[in-house]
């Protein structure tokens, strides 16, 4: 059976700005570089690493609110890099995304019930009092009162203004959604509480899931499967339990090993540090991207790029290195 999401060789280059008169033109930024990723029914997979690896560039180009440069995006089957304007804004009710920040993602001109049915009226769902049916199941749905609908959202909190912003999501009832750092914008006091929502939504309504997030502690919670994304590219990519209790990467085994642990916690025994900066992704190093900040790198790792291959002992996880597992998680 077919991935609900198939992402196939996605490149995303972007013309680097001239910082000077003198600057070079020219330039290119390879933001997302040959990207594979699946999204099944039902499935949330998490997208990890640092800022500017590339997370967010991915997850607007898989539904074209960015154009890739390069690659196919497909969705149930059909490539939406091959629709037409009208029939991607007929597609558009299947996929939906949350964005990082609710209070620049609503218009602050506009009730919360007006919000809400907005995409209803953009897909000609249902009559007016069918709409207002909608809106207060939709407040429902995200545990807010149905009064909030005559609010503005500059009346509601950070959580309150992210419940608000997912339920807009939800509205056309679509198959897949992106959440693209959904409560790093909030307080750490509430983004338990919105995680754990998205979940329970997740699970009733039967969503693919696509969970951007840096944030590790909240991803081992609730996602199934984990890519870990470096300088445009996925490195590494398995099960949740398997990445975590077992990462095979050096750049995971480094991001794992930074996660608050107790000392008698498994991975509480101390952290990999790694050296330098990331690559200016306009000039991005030869052969594997990380071989310049890797603890174990080798001269072969500065000729040969390592393809994305799945391991020999589980078929679910692959990874992008020569020389996988030698880095041993600290703990």
């Amino acid at each position: 059976m077919s991935a609900l999401l198939e992402i196939r060789g996605l490149r995303k280059d972007f013309p680097a700005r001239r910082r000077s008169w003198w600057s070079r033109g020219g330039e290119v930024v390879h933001a997302v570089d040959g990207v594979d990723l699946d999204v099944n029914r039902g499935e949330c997979v998490a997208l990890v690493g640092e800022s500017g690896s590339g997370k967010t560039t991915l997850g607007r180009c898989a539904l074209r609110l960015l154009e890739p440069t390069a690659g196919s995006v497909r969705f149930s089957g059909r490539n939406l890099l091959r629709l037409s304007p009208k029939e991607l804004r007929d597609w558009r009710r299947h996929f939906q995304m949350v964005f990082q920040d609710p209070f620049a993602s609503l218009d602050p001109r506009l009730r919360v019930g007006r919000s809400l049915e907005e995409p209803l009226r953009a897909h000609r769902m249902g009559d007016r009092a069918e709409r207002r049916r909608r809106v207060a199941e939709l407040l429902e749905l995200v545990d807010l009162p149905a009064e909030a609908a005559e609010r503005y959202p500059h009346e509601f909190s950070g959580g309150q203004r992210q419940r608000v912003a997912i339920a807009r999501a939800l509205a056309t009832e679509p198959e897949l959604v992106v959440a693209d750092e959904p409560v790093s914008a909030l307080d750490v006091s509430v983004r338990a509480q919105v995680i754990n929502l998205l979940a329970r939504l997740q699970e009733r309504l039967g969503l693919g899931l696509l969970f951007i997030a840096h944030d590790l502690a909240l991803v081992e919670h609730v996602a199934h499967r984990v890519a870990v994304m470096y300088l445009g590219e996925i490195v590494e990519i398995g099960p949740t339990e398997r990445l975590f209790a077992d990462p095979r990467h050096p750049y995971t085994v480094s991001l794992l090993s930074a996660l608050p642990r107790a000392a008698g916690e498994p991975g509480g025994g101390g952290r990999v540090v790694l050296r330098g900066e990331p690559p200016s992704p306009t000039s991005p190093p030869p052969g594997c991207s990380f071989h310049p900040r890797c603890p174990i790198a080798r001269p072969r790792c500065a000729e040969d790029p390592p393809p994305l291959e799945e391991e020999a002992a589980d078929a679910s996880h692959a990874v992008a290195c020569h020389y996988s597992g030698e880095l041993k998680h600290p703990g």
